[in-house]
């Protein structure tokens, strides 16, 4: 495309070359020991990019990842001629362009987080002789995407496609407790967001108590679930996160708590954060927050 490297034409905004004071800035967050600054500077641009709510302007971009004006406008150039991003002439921004958007839906497509969680919870469950399952956040509610059964274990409702009230279930609190307050409360926003399935002491059905109890699931780094979803039945579970500890999903395991004394529940819970810390590892390539 012609036009992709002509950056003077789009604006005041855009400079002619890169500024002596910039050609000197400090580039710290640049790896000086990248052998391909190029391709790594076109990644961290697309993951700027996406961890914003809207379009960016190029020297805001320029900014935030400390480089120079001049470059991020060639970058940016190539990649709106490949459709990575688009630039909207009327607010001298740029946003994701199609091309970003088939890639997030190949990656869907592909299931990852299932094809990953899948071996991990099936060790587990191997090692600890307990049923264990993968779920997401969908709404207000987690949509289970992985369950492996044990070995004579009887069946649950967490199945495959099933979903369930997020504040009732110990993946969906430890997915809550790792988002903002402020997006639990907008999920929460009044007592009809509160659901049951059946009486139980201390059942949470207002904002107020979801709120103190996510923070205790905070505090011990795994969330808890005592016969709420099936009387009888306990869970432990721990966030699947990503290097910003943004919750991706929930490992849980479930059973019979008369089985299970209290004081092994903590032993359990470390074996359930071990098992979401490397899921958390293999998606994101680090480990979450």
């Amino acid at each position: 495309m012609s036009t992709a490297l002509s950056a003077a034409s789009r604006g005041a905004e855009r400079p002619g070359a890169e500024t002596r004071a910039e050609a000197h800035a400090p580039r710290a967050a640049v790896k000086a020991s990248s052998k391909v600054p190029a391709a790594e500077n076109t990644l961290r641009i697309l993951k700027l990019l996406a961890s914003r709510r809207g379009p960016m302007a190029a020297s805001q971009i320029a900014s935030s990842l400390n480089l120079p004006r001049s470059s991020v406008y060639h970058l940016l150039g190539v990649m709106e001629a490949n459709g990575f991003v688009l630039h909207l002439h009327e607010e001298q921004r740029y946003g994701l362009g199609i091309s970003a958007f088939e890639l997030s839906s190949a990656y869907s497509r592909q299931e990852p987080l299932s094809r990953l969680g899948r071996p991990l919870l099936a060790s587990l469950v191997d090692a600890i002789g307990e049923s264990a399952h993968l779920a997401v956040l969908h709404g207000r509610d987690v949509l289970y995407i992985v369950e492996e059964r044990a070995k004579n274990r009887p069946s649950l409702v967490t199945d495959v496609g099933v979903r369930l009230p997020s504040h009732l279930t110990a993946s969906g609190r430890a997915i809550l407790a790792a988002l903002p307050k402020s997006q639990v409360r907008a999920l929460y926003p009044n007592a009809a967001a509160f659901t049951a399935r059946h009486e139980v002491v201390g059942a949470i059905m207002k904002y107020s108590a979801l709120s103190s109890h996510l923070d205790h699931v905070r505090q011990r780094g795994y969330a808890t679930e005592h016969g709420e979803v099936t009387p009888g039945f306990g869970s432990i579970a721990a966030a699947v996160t990503d290097h910003l500890g943004w919750p991706t999903a929930a490992v849980a395991v479930t059973f019979l708590e008369d089985k299970l004394p209290a004081q092994e529940w903590p032993v359990l819970a470390a074996r359930v954060r071990k098992v979401a810390d490397e899921l958390s590892v293999r998606l994101h390539g680090r480990p979450g927050k």
